[in-house]
């Protein structure tokens, strides 16, 4: 079996069904021909990532019997898509004897098609602290399974990959599969085999964590909020990425975009193939009006065009391209237009308005957008509405100073701080308005956000960088159901205003309908195992200790949290030093507490 080089997002590729519409036109029959080719090629790989993100509980045994009877299936399938053992995977899942009751999916299987689809959707963690840790091999050990059996260690790496990624789209896991396999086949010819492995491991972890939080931060805003925010969200970042585009070209490339993601979202594996493909054949096809930047990309073969135009430089802004467009705020009839079609209106304004500002973060494209809407419900019920909406532009500007305020004071800090001192801060302020979430989870947050700061705030759209990325923490705090409930402050940030919603966050106090937990003498008790510790593996108890000690003691303020933290630091520092760290840990530890 090969694996193909599939470099980006851009197949979201399941399993083929039986209701694929077959094209018609030349390009798309290619097209299809060469998604057919990679489905038959990839069948294993693409079945056990499914597998391990719809049952995340389900053994490597089982999922291998899975992987056995679709590659059985696969050859009278491609010859005859309607025969009953062609089902989709959710209903091949349900079939497997006795596996519905073991991992507690039984409610799923009762449902049929997009309800059972959606069922294992809802199903799925992103809290994946009930699996083991995630196997590791010493780099000899893991050398001689990959020349010895190199398709078991891929299966097994995709299998503990995907289990722990349940939201990934599987194209972006097997590309983090091929990145694996070369780093593997390069670092194994390597003398210093553990320097080279732990090196070119970064850049793929990386890549996996960027995908993950924005695939996960688009579905979440699809099924919190509806097509409509994925729609504008795209328009905002299609405009700016290509500011030639004619308006009607935009909304039609936005449409087949928005129902992309509707269906790979969803888990509808037929509707993500092919809207998909319809997106890239879309851009290829057009290109000579949507932008100049992409002839290059578009000569490449299916698999690697997607990654190339979506790593494309956004376009030159056209030379007759006015600063501003006047239309918006100087017209006369500017709230009659609204009135006949405001989705068409709002559309356009979104379209003018982002192409002629690349330098401004998507959530704060669709916070002025928010704010134009706001004015003009005002303004058009007043007796002189283009006197109340002329001034919309300070409007404008006031929202975008105000929100590169809290950034460049955050930078600040991040500078004033350092990278340590800056994650304990957020740690402590995510922990305070949502103790509800897991230890795992809200340290995994708070990586992510220094993460934010430590990438953007020395690059020169440092405004816009920080605001995209921080966004997606706070969509990741928020999840991808629109069930998760956490508690009524932040429920309320996360599901009243997409645009708004990291201000809303900012704004947020401690919670104060948590109920602490009871003390536990426990969490201020500690072994000389700490000061055998690895440095990440130390930083992960030291990451883990803060937000556990925030949980216990909610009521405590920042400064007496940090004073406690100081005393654990120093605890840590001195027994760690001392001739026996166990003893020292005995008597110190009970200290940190008081």
């Amino acid at each position: 079996m090969k694996l193909l080089k599939l470099t980006g997002f851009i197949f979201f590729l399941f399993f083929l069904t039986e209701s694929l519409t077959l094209p018609t036109q030349p390009r798309d029959i290619e097209n299809f021909n060469s998604t057919q080719k990679f489905i038959e090629d990839n069948i294993e790989y693409i079945t056990i990532i499914a597998f391990a993100q719809y049952v995340q509980e389900a053994t490597f045994e089982e999922m291998e019997k899975l992987v056995k009877d679709m590659v059985e299936y696969k050859d009278r399938c491609m010859a005859d898509k309607t025969l009953p053992e062609c089902s989709k995977l959710p209903e091949k899942i349900c079939a497997m004897e006795g596996l519905p009751q073991k991992h507690n999916f039984s409610h799923c299987c009762s449902k049929v098609d997009a309800q059972r689809r959606l069922c294992f959707f809802y199903n799925k963690k992103s809290d994946v602290g009930f699996l083991p840790p995630f196997p590791t091999l010493d780099p000899e050990e893991k050398c001689q399974a990959y020349e010895s059996n190199r398709e078991s260690l891929l299966n097994h790496f995709l299998y503990e990959v995907a289990r722990r990624n349940p939201f990934v789209f599987a194209p972006t896991l097997l590309t983090v599969a091929v990145h694996f396999e070369e780093v593997a086949k390069s670092c194994c010819e390597e003398q210093n085999k553990v320097n080279c492995l732990q090196t070119r491991a970064i850049p793929v972890t990386q890549y996996l964590k960027a995908f993950s939080s924005y695939q996960k931060h688009v579905c979440g805003a699809l099924l919190k909020f509806g097509t409509k925010v994925v729609h504008f969200i795209y328009i905002a970042i299609l405009s700016q990425k290509f500011p030639k585009i004619e308006f009607k070209e935009l909304i039609s490339l936005v449409e087949d975009v928005s129902s992309n993601y509707d269906g790979c979202c969803e888990g509808d594996v037929v509707q993500c193939i092919r809207d998909t493909s319809k997106v890239m054949n879309h851009i290829c096809s057009k290109q000579d009006s949507i932008s100049s930047k992409i002839k290059e990309c578009c000569e490449k073969k299916i698999p690697e065009r997607g990654q190339c135009i979506i790593n494309s430089n956004k376009d030159d802004r056209p030379k007759d391209l006015s600063l501003r467009e006047g239309k918006f705020t100087d017209s006369e009839n500017v709230c009659q237009e609204r009135d006949a079609d405001p989705d068409t209106f709002f559309a356009k304004f979104t379209f003018e308005y982002s192409r002629r500002h690349p330098d401004l973060s998507i959530p704060e494209l669709l916070r002025i957008v928010q704010i134009y809407k706001d004015l003009l419900r005002n303004c058009c019920n007043t007796e002189n509405p283009p006197g109340c909406y002329r001034y919309a532009e300070d409007k404008f500007n006031e929202t975008t100073e105000k929100s590169l305020k809290m950034v460049q004071q955050e930078c600040k800090h991040f500078q004033n701080l350092g990278k340590d001192g800056l994650k304990y801060h957020y740690l402590i302020r995510l922990t305070k308005i949502a103790p509800q979430l897991s230890t795992e989870e809200l340290v995994s947050l708070g990586e992510k956000m220094v993460t934010a700061f430590t990438t953007c705030c020395t690059l020169s759209e440092e405004f816009a960088c920080v605001d995209n990325l921080a966004d997606l923490v706070f969509g990741e705090l928020c999840g991808v159901n629109e069930n998760r409930t956490i508690n009524p402050a932040v429920d309320h940030c996360c599901k009243t205003n997409f645009a708004f919603r990291r201000p809303c966050f900012e704004s947020l106090k401690a919670d104060k309908t948590y109920v602490p937990p009871p003390f536990s003498q426990d969490l201020f008790t500690f072994h000389a195992d700490m000061c055998q510790s690895q440095n990440e593996e130390l930083q992960r108890k030291t990451d883990r200790f803060l937000v556990n000690l925030v949980k216990l003691k909610h009521e405590l303020t920042d400064e007496e949290l940090q004073s406690l933290f100081t005393n654990f630091a120093n605890v840590v520092d001195k027994c760690c030093k001392a001739e026996s760290p166990e003893v020292c840990f005995n008597e110190e530890s009970p200290k940190i507490g008081n």
